[in-house]
């Protein structure tokens, strides 16, 4: 049992970025109010300018919802930002440890994946703030493209120095445990890649200039390319330990991984869509944008029906969020909601509203967006219940370090 004057979080695992992770995805969902409600007119995304412009004119509900959004993506980008330090003061000590160095030399190696992710969230989370808070932020941003690009692709070194080095260690010398491989927590470094790959996307949407939207990109596709096929063999591997071995209870959330990964693609595939419509000469119809959309809808919730399954099958959720016993591991829960809603607007507002399909802010356009509200207000719900339980002092619940 934990004394009661620590906290579970006091027994540090890098999961723990998960936590930061789930206030940066929380920040977007906010961000998708002003996204796709608030007009725009000749930027890819609403910035100061266009939400001062709308508040001015927005009807009393109207103008409650922007501010409410404002709000959210304040609290839960500072909430992001403070988490990550949080980390980045405790990760040094961990790994220099004899817990660290024990981890690193087991399967479990790959949570130190969730540190680049959670720095390409944060850089994304701080792009938000900075279009929603910053006036004239626009008017100097094309300067700030190639510094995203640079940092993204710093992060990304980063991942792969860490792939590389797990890579080196299974397949140089041995020692990959594929019994203990009942879960899908290899994919966590794919995630990592996928997440600065969309950030190395971004100015390919945004950018006014061709050959900054060329080299997004190239890179980002690179980043993509090496994403999936990592993803796609640790897929494999994982199911089959997992069907020969029963899942790993602890780390059942990871079977949702693969609901972010899907949602971070398809962003990272659209911001380059745009790009090349914009500058590169491609067209593409919105019917074909819905299509696409909708296939990476099925395939999500596919996933997600499965690893509810699985969470279901093992009782995580009555042990590790509602009952006595806490995992870092938990936070993993968060993301997968997260991602789910934020595909959600993309599907209702890219898919069916850019293809005529529905009408905007229709009774239809209410109905199909219900979800992605709800389920925006569960994760708050869970990121809050988690945060409590794991770094709440006084806490008596068994900190159950994850493996």
């Amino acid at each position: 049992m934990t004394p009661a004057n620590t906290r579970p979080a006091d027994t540090y695992v890098p999961q723990y970025f998960l936590a930061s992770l789930g206030g940066g995805g929380l920040a977007v969902t906010f961000f998708m109010f002003l996204m796709f409600w608030v007009p725009h007119k000749g930027q890819a995304v609403p910035v100061f300018e266009d939400i001062a412009a709308a508040l001015a004119t927005a009807s009393p509900l109207f103008s409650a919802t922007i501010w409410l959004a404002m709000a959210g993506i304040a609290v839960f980008g500072l909430m992001n930002l403070a988490l990550l330090v949080w980390n980045l003061r405790r990760v040094g000590p961990f790994l220099r440890s004899e817990r660290g160095q024990a981890m690193m030399r087991t399967n479990a190696q790959s949570q130190i994946a969730a540190m680049p992710l959670a720095l390409a969230m944060s850089l994304n989370t701080a792009f938000v703030l900075g279009l929603v808070f910053v006036p004239g932020l626009w008017g100097v941003v094309e300067y700030l493209f190639p510094l995203a690009l640079l940092a993204y692709a710093a992060i990304a070194v980063m991942a792969l120095r860490q792939t590389g080095a797990f890579l080196g260690r299974v397949i140089g010398a041995g020692g990959f445990n594929c019994q203990a491989n009942n879960s899908l927590g290899q994919l966590l470094p794919a995630f990592a890649l996928a997440m600065t790959g969309v950030g190395l996307a971004a100015p390919a949407a945004m950018s006014a200039s061709a050959t900054v939207v060329a080299i997004s990109v190239i890179a980002s596709t690179l980043v993509l390319v090496m994403a999936l096929v990592q993803a796609t063999v640790m897929l494999v591997l994982g199911l089959r330990s997992m069907f020969e071995n029963g899942v790993n209870v602890e780390q059942a959330p990871t079977l949702l991984i693969v609901m972010p990964l899907i949602t971070v693609v398809t962003i990272l595939l659209l911001r380059q869509g745009h790009g090349l419509h914009v500058h590169l000469g491609t067209h593409g119809a919105p019917a074909d944008t819905l299509v696409f959309l909708t296939r990476m809808l099925a395939v999500e919730l596919g996933f997600g029906l499965f690893g509810l399954v699985v969470l279901r099958a093992t009782g995580y959720l009555r042990r590790f969020v509602a009952g006595a016993e806490t995992s870092a591991g938990s936070y993993a829960l968060v993301c997968p909601g997260v991602a789910l809603s934020v595909l959600i607007h993309f599907w209702v507002n890219k898919g069916l509203v850019g293809a005529g399909v529905i009408a905007k802010f229709g009774t239809a356009y209410w109905a199909l967006t219900a979800p992605a509200l709800l389920l925006q207000l569960a994760m708050i719900l869970l990121l809050m219940r988690l945060t409590r339980r794991h770094f709440r002092r006084a806490s008596r619940s068994a900190a159950i370090p994850a493996e």
